[in-house]
C-alpha cells in the first residue's frame, strides 16, 4: 500500500543499530532521537520536493475552488523514519490525498505530462497537463547529500552507544 513516490535511504548497518539501542537501558529514547536526527536529515528533500509540486503549472478551475490541488500534495510530502518492522530505513514520501476532491492518487497522477480530470457539473473527462517527474527531479539533484545526511545521523548514535559501552 505504499505510495511509489519516494526517496529511500535503507542499510544493513541500520538494523544493527536499531539492535543496540534496544539494549540500552534507555533504548526508547534513543530510538526517538535517532528517528528525529534521521528525519531532520531529510527535511531538505521535503521542501525540495514541496517547491517540486508548487512549480506545476495551476489547470486554473477558477477562483475559489477548494482545496488547492498542489498545496495538498505539498502539504503531505514528509520525511518518514521507521526503525523496525517489515521495513527499516528513511524515506521522503508523497502520501496519498484522499480528502482532494476524491483524488487520491494526485501525487503519483501529477507526475505524468497529462493525467485525466473529471470536469464539475458535466461530467465529461478531459487531460490536465501535469508536470513531468516533478518530484523525481526536485530530490535527485541532491540524493547523495541527503543520504549522507542520513548516514551520519546513524554514525553519530553508534558513536554515542560505543563510547558508553567504554
Amino acid at each position: 500500500m505504499a505510495n511509489p513516490i519516494d526517496l529511500s535511504v535503507s542499510c544493513d548497518g541500520l538494523q544493527a543499530l536499531v539492535r543496540a539501542i534496544r539494549q540500552e537501558a534507555d533504548g526508547k529514547e534513543l530510538r526517538k532521537e535517532l528517528a528525529k536526527n534521521m528525519r531532520d536529515a531529510l527535511k531538505p528533500a521535503a521542501v525540495q520536493a514541496k517547491s517540486g509540486i508548487a512549480s506545476m503549472a495551476s489547470g486554473g478551475a477558477g477562483p475559489g475552488t477548494s482545496p488547492a490541488l498542489r498545496s495538498a500534495i505539498a502539504k503531505k510530502i514528509r520525511p518518514e523514519v521507521k526503525l523496525g518492522g517489515r521495513w527499516t530505513g528513511a524515506r521522503v514520501k508523497a502520501r496519498k490525498t484522499p480528502t482532494v476532491r476524491g483524488f487520491a492518487n494526485a501525487p503519483k497522477r501529477t507526475q505524468s505530462d497529462t493525467w485525466r480530470t473529471q470536469s464539475w457539473g458535466n461530467g465529461v473527462w478531459r487531460n490536465q497537463p501535469g508536470k513531468l517527474n516533478w518530484f523525481d527531479r526536485a530530490t535527485s539533484a541532491h540524493k547523495a547529500e541527503y543520504k549522507q545526511a542520513v548516514f551520519e545521523a546513524m554514525e553519530a548514535m553508534a558513536e554515542r552507544i560505543a563510547n558508553r559501552a567504554q
